[in-house]
């Protein structure tokens, strides 16, 4: 699973901390302050919004915090 992301961003926070706390791992973190990354995330999902999973196993991607923990917690 991608999932991206911004430094100090608090939504992401509490992402990255809930799939801490249970075990989760993702197979890469994109920073959209990295360049390159913001265009490809609104590429990707329309917005410039994080965090933002992607699970390319199940072709799920979805924006909002509360809903990608939700998500999460089906592992």
């Amino acid at each position: 699973m991608i999932l991206y992301v911004k430094t100090g961003c608090p939504w992401c926070i509490k992402v990255l901390d809930y799939a801490k706390d249970n075990g989760i791992e993702f197979t890469e973190l994109r920073n959209i302050a990295t360049p390159g990354v913001s265009e490809e995330l609104i590429a990707r999902g329309g917005k410039r919004q994080v965090p933002y999973l992607v699970d390319e196993k199940s072709g799920t991607e979805m924006y909002e915090s509360a809903d990608i923990i939700e998500y999460l917690k089906k592992f």
